[in-house]
């Protein structure tokens, strides 16, 4: 599914964009989720981060678009954006915040469905898996591949990252659905270790970047087993 913001505060070019985004669903195959913002504003306040591309109108009454996207990036660095705008030489403005492409008013069919499709292509390129975390004062993008283990205390979620430590509230179990099962190991239940950076696995014990952590005795073959399917390959 392609999660797509639509920040655009003329009505008729609401109806006019989404009519488009039906049409493109049916046309490629590719399930679209639309949800639609009247003004930068009303996207950047309480932002979640869920969106893969942000379609962003750039005239707005509050909230222009381009002080919405700088806002944007600095919580979300991979949303996509596209700007929508009726003066072509708002597109070079939009490199300082890393948008894709702008669609020009009056907007085409055929131009807008070739936009689509590039972020589209930008999005499938892309290796990394990103999840989303909700931290004190916002939420925060985390590349999966930079957890190095996740812990949990009381109430709390511990991400441990090459880049930090970042906190947040939830239960073991909704880590372990957001992350890849063949890579993260439960090796107890306040564990959730990525196999990448496992160093040696001795005792009780196992290294796991430059921490160690504790594996419950009933955990210990199975946890063995994961990380020789993991370097073998094995459901990657």
């Amino acid at each position: 599914m392609i999660r797509i913001a639509l920040v655009e505060d003329d009505a008729n070019y609401v109806s006019e964009l989404t009519e488009y985004l039906k049409r493109y669903e049916k046309e490629s195959k590719e399930k679209v989720d639309i949800t639609i913002f009247s003004d930068g504003e009303d996207i950047v306040t309480d932002y979640t981060g869920k969106f893969d591309i942000i379609l962003m109108d750039v005239e707005m009454e509050f909230m222009d678009g381009m002080t919405a996207a700088a806002k944007i990036r600095e919580m979300d660095t991979e949303v996509v954006i596209i700007f929508i705008t009726n003066m072509p030489q708002y597109a070079i403005q939009g490199y300082k915040v890393d948008a894709l492409d702008y669609v020009l008013k009056p907007v085409s069919y055929f131009a807008f469905s070739q936009r689509i499709e590039r972020a589209l292509s930008r999005l499938k390129k892309r290796e990394n898996k990103f999840i989303t975390v909700v931290v004190r004062g916002g939420i925060i993008k985390l590349d999966v591949s930079s957890i190095y283990y996740v812990e949990v205390q009381d109430h709390d979620l511990i991400y441990h990252t090459t880049g930090g430590n970042y906190v947040t509230k939830g239960s073991m179990k909704e880590a372990e659905e957001l992350l890849d099962q063949n890579k993260f190991f439960r090796c107890n239940r306040c564990y959730l270790i990525n196999l990448e950076y496992v160093e040696n696995f001795r005792g009780s014990d196992v290294q796991v970047y430059s921490d160690m952590v504790q594996v419950s005795r009933s955990k210990k073959k199975a946890l063995m087993d994961a990380l020789n399917n993991y370097m073998n390959g094995v459901g990657k």
